[in-house]
């Protein structure tokens, strides 16, 4: 269905379409809804629940748990079995949950249909549910109907509609049924046309439907969100390269492990539970657990801050952010007209010098306040009504003038409404016994109606000058970005009903100014992203002009910066995009596929892209963006729903604040993998040395197992909630391609694991000379010294300063965590039903002190080389 109608009449129009004016036939209808299919939007393939749960076995790491498992199995290790199966089957139910709670975008683009519409058929007015709704039909709108498909509009009845769900504006827009004499037209400028999911405010028009279900602009924004693919996050990215080259390495060392047992004429089973062993060693079970842990610590951090995070993996992903995409109004605005600057008698002043001795700046407000109808609510002191009229009124209440009292005294006796092709609203009043007609709207309009020019001295002509005068203020206001009205009065010989023929002959009084400003905090935000090496990009249904002066006003738009709108942008190809993109800070009156494509052009550049976004047109490119953050309280539930985080006071600077603490989650995270990793590497050196040596093995699977899981997941947990660090915002994001095992990461958890695999393994060779000792002693020290030690290594990865900087009690979470790992440990070692079924055989005090002192000594030594680090450190600054 070709969709460009705007620049078409309303005869060409029909034709195309094979509609009339009088509607379509009841047959006709049923024909097009045989061929178009119903007014609905189609959904995309989704997978069964089942689908996405076995989904959740396919990792490398995983199928080497459930082989581990079924060795235990064949060996008649129940207990470990049985532990692995359960650890398997809650990270699989988890990872369900988590993707169904994802699917819900396209649900509420349904909600938004309307659930029935006022059509013609058969030459009769009829109520048809929506869905019946086909391309041809002849749909009537009035104010308080939601829109039930694209349509042109045929007849037109002062129809103003708010599209903001599609165009991201809230203003509503004033519609007209005169061609549009151009080839391509941002949406938002198609005033002919009216779109599926608006609603109208004002007025009422007919209209012919031009497309209908996935034809619409509606339509392409459900299409647009079912290709959109979420985007692995930088962690989770490096996570599965880390799992891979894991997965490789540990099949690799336990392929060598079983050979050298069978090597040393250990039997078939117990060569292969010494591999069991080693791959549980090596597997870091609790890492996904403990990831997902700290990150939902993270968000609550982030909800008292008014970010609420959607979806956890979120949480890392806003350190990495290097561009954010804002959205302008609400967020970078206050998402309120406020009055700026007036010119009257000649001279240009700021509203707040507004001067009621001046006649002509009295008069001009009295035109102001009589010629609109916003209020203000006595109870709370908000304003009520248009935008634009809203501001007018403000104005007034700046200087104590109240808008009732005007109107008591100058009552309305007479009106011609706002007309969106007139540009003009008049109002009759009497003043001083003569009857009088305010007049606001456009200034173009306004300047060719009138004949005089009020100043001081009186009324003087409408000279050249004057209207150069005039005209050269209103581009320096408009060029600051300020929407400008005009106002003018006419004195009438008496009351009587108004005619269009009344709105001429005019004497202009002056134009005020108004501008959706800047928030106070925005300046502050953007400039605090800038030091911390982001990019701040404005998109915008507005104007260009109006887009560019907020832009620079709030520090986006710098000197050699560049704007484009929407039109400029679709003729652009993707290599000239690619190649403007860092000059381009603003872009104007931009459609859904311009937001993904900007979105897609700074990813190919390498950066992690934050969306701004708060109405259905915003949800496709807030899917798109590694980051999509939703307006909390502007926002649609569409776009809510396919954002990763929801900002409560739809406030800019929250972003950045949510950067801040994304950065100091990920350092967390970072520490807490170096903890599990250099805990893992002892358990593996440890099984590899015994294996070498044909020795016995140091640790049962299931002492692993509850290491893995219990034991380390508290101190990494507490690593996971150590406090951020000043400077965070000091520093530039970091690279989302450098993996999460950095060379010196990876040479830290070596040092860090041998360290402890040295103290477990002295424990080990203690237990097996002893007296009483053997190969059971020998596994209970080992496991106990390993355990031991993991829990004091917690208190070496809290960060890469010593623990006298950063202070045993600033993280009181670590203290908790290494007293709950001893008295789980002691239950294990003591109690009679645990001792039994983690093989703990009978070891004396004096062994057990050399557990400690050797459990002690790897964190003393790492301390030590901390403590001369930072001072070192500290000398080169």
């Amino acid at each position: 269905m070709e969709s460009s109608f705007f620049n078409r009449t309303v005869d060409e129009t029909l034709s195309a379409l094979g509609g009339t004016k009088a509607g379509l036939t009841s047959k006709e209808a049923a024909e097009r809804l045989q061929k178009h299919g119903k007014n609905a939007l189609a959904e995309g393939k989704k997978k069964s629940g089942l689908q996405v749960f076995l989904d959740q076995f396919k990792d490398l790491l995983v199928v080497i748990l459930i082989i581990a498992a079924l060795i235990s199995m064949v060996s008649d290790n129940v207990e470990s079995t049985v532990v692995i199966f359960a650890v398997l089957i809650l990270n699989a139910v988890l990872g369900t949950v988590q993707h169904f709670k994802a699917e819900k975008s396209l649900e509420s683009l349904k909600a938004m249909s309307s659930p029935s519409a006022k059509v013609l058929r058969d030459g009769v007015r009829s109520v048809v549910p929506s869905a019946q709704v086909v391309p041809g039909d002849i749909v009537e709108l009035e104010a308080g109907d939601m829109v039930v498909a694209d349509g042109r509009i045929l007849e037109n009845f002062s129809l103003k509609v708010n599209e903001s769900s599609l165009t991201g504006e809230s203003e509503g827009v004033e519609k007209t049924s005169d061609v549009i004499a151009a080839e391509k037209v941002a949406l938002g400028d198609q005033k002919n046309m009216v779109f599926s999911g608006s609603l109208v405010t004002y007025g009422r028009a007919t209209v012919v439907v031009t497309g209908t279900g996935m034809d619409t602009e509606l339509g392409k924004v459900a299409a647009l969100m079912n290709r959109t693919q979420q985007r692995k996050t930088p962690l989770q990215e490096s996570l599965d390269d880390f799992s891979k080259k894991l997965a490789t390495a540990i099949l690799g060392i336990c392929v060598v492990v079983f050979a050298l047992s069978l090597f040393h004429h250990m039997a078939l089973l117990d060569s292969l539970m010494f591999a069991v062993a080693l791959a549980v060693a090596a597997i870091p079970e609790a890492l996904s657990s403990i990831i997902t842990i700290v990150q939902a610590m993270g968000t609550q951090k982030m909800a008292r801050q008014n970010a609420i995070i959607k979806d956890l993996k979120a949480v890392e992903t806003l350190g990495s952010v290097s561009v954010i995409c804002s959205d302008k109004t609400g967020t970078l605005t206050q998402n309120r007209m406020t009055p700026q600057k007036i010119y009257a008698d000649g001279s240009l002043l700021e509203g707040d010098d507004l001067d009621l001795v001046n006649d002509v700046q009295r008069l001009l407000l009295k035109a102001a306040l009589l010629a609109s109808d916003a209020t203000t609510n006595v109870e709370d002191g908000t304003a009520i009504g248009d935008p634009t009229e809203v501001a007018l009124v403000m104005l007034g209440d700046r200087i104590g003038v109240d808008e009732e009292l005007y109107r008591r005294h100058h009552p309305r006796l007479g009106e011609l409404a706002f007309d969106s092709d007139r540009k003009l609203m008049s109002t009759l009043h009497e003043i001083e016994g003569v009857p009088t007609l305010y007049t606001k709207g456009a200034i173009d309009v306004l300047l060719d109606r009138s004949r005089y020019v009020l100043t001081r001295e009186g009324q003087v002509p409408m000279t050249p000058e004057w209207r150069e005068r005039i005209s050269r203020v209103n581009m320096e206001l408009s060029m600051e970005g300020l929407r400008v009205l005009a106002f003018s009065y006419r004195e009438l010989p008496e009351v009587r009903a108004l005619t269009l023929e009344d709105e001429r002959d005019f004497t202009f009084i002056g134009l005020i100014s108004m501008i959706d400003p800047p928030r106070p905090e925005a300046v502050q935000a953007v400039a605090d992203a800038k030091r911390g090496g982001i990019r701040t990009i404005m998109i915008t249904g507005d104007h260009k002009v109006t887009a560019t002066a907020i832009a620079r006003q709030i520090g986006i738009f710098r000197e050699g910066d560049e704007a484009v709108s929407g039109v400029e942008l679709s003729d652009m190809s993707d290599h000239d995009l690619d190649e403007r993109l860092e000059r381009i800070s603003v872009y104007a009156r931009v459609s859904p596929e311009h937001k993904i494509r900007i979105v897609e052009a700074w990813q190919r550049k390498g950066k992690i892209v934050s969306m701004t976004g708060d109405g259905v047109n915003d949800a496709p490119a807030l899917k798109a963006a590694n980051i999509g953050v939703a307006m909390g309280i502007t926002g649609t539930e569409v776009s809510k729903d396919a954002a990763s985080m929801i900002l409560a006071d739809d406030n800019f600077a929250t972003i950045v604040k949510a950067v801040v603490n994304g950065r100091g989650v990920y350092t967390n995270i970072k520490n807490a993998i170096n903890f599990l990793l250099s805990g893992n590497m002892a358990g593996i050196l440890s099984v590899l040395f015994t294996s070498i040596l044909g020795l016995s093995m140091p640790f049962a699977p299931v002492h692993l197992l509850f290491i893995n899981l219990l034991t380390d997941s508290l101190p990494a947990i507490a690593i996971g909630v150590e406090p951020a660090r000043k400077g965070l915002l000091d520093q530039p994001p970091r690279d989302p391609n450098e993996p999460i095992l950095t060379r010196g990461l990876m040479l830290k958890i070596l040092a860090y694991g041998a360290l402890i695999a040295c103290a477990t393994m002295g424990a080990y060779f203690i237990g097996l000379n002893a007296d009483n000792g053997g190969a059971g002693l020998a596994m209970t020290l080992a496991f106990s010294t390993l355990t031991l030690a993991r829990l004091f290594h917690g208190f070496n990865c809290r960060g890469i300063e010593s623990i006298f900087r950063l202070g045993l009690t600033t993280n009181r979470a670590s203290l908790g965590a290494f007293a709950a790992g001893v008295v789980l440990l002691l239950a294990v070692l003591f109690l009679p039903g645990l001792n039994a079924l983690f093989q703990v055989s009978p070891f004396t005090m004096a062994q057990f002190g050399w557990v400690i002192l050797l459990a002690f000594l790897p964190t003393v030594a790492i301390q030590i080389y901390k403590v001369i680090h930072d001072a070192v450190r500290r000398k080169n600054r």
